[in-house]
């Protein structure tokens, strides 16, 4: 299953963090993603594939007018 992922998404995994919370936010894309923990701030960067394979569903779809504004700046 290919998911295209944006800046600014949320999404929830599997497993929990250890700070109790399962939802992140998607800071960078590449070939390796860096999230960000919505309960204590922990940022992670993980290779995609690992990253796709945690995650469970998107949460929130980041606004594609702000993501093409922050390119453009």
């Amino acid at each position: 299953m290919v998911t295209n992922f944006s800046l600014g998404d949320v999404v929830q995994t599997k497993k929990e963090h250890p700070c109790g919370s399962n939802q992140w936010e998607v800071i960078r894309l590449g070939a390796d993603i860096k999230i960000k923990c919505l309960g204590c701030g922990r940022i992670v960067m993980l290779p995609r594939p690992k990253f796709e394979k945690s995650v469970k569903k998107i949460v929130k779809k980041a606004n594609e007018n702000e993501n093409n504004n922050i390119a453009h700046q």
